[in-house]
């Protein structure tokens, strides 16, 4: 009979040992999602800024960087 809670409680632990570990798995893949997110925001930003600084020279080619933005 003392067998049994001990069984009963490993059991459990055994449980949540199982769904740490999956949590822990789950994390580490939203880890690298984040980061390719965050990578390709970057390159989003990078493009913004190329064709920012294009369209200021375009402006001061046509003699329209005086106009407000």
């Amino acid at each position: 009979m003392t067998d049994q809670p001990d069984s009963i409680a490993l059991a459990m632990l055994r449980k949540i040992d199982q769904r740490t570990e999956r949590m822990a798995e789950d994390l580490q893949d939203l880890k690298v999602r984040v980061t390719g997110v965050e990578e390709g925001l970057a390159g989003v930003n990078r493009g913004l800024d190329r064709l920012e600084h294009r369209m200021e020279r375009i402006e001061k080619r046509l003699e329209l960087s005086d106009l407000p933005h």
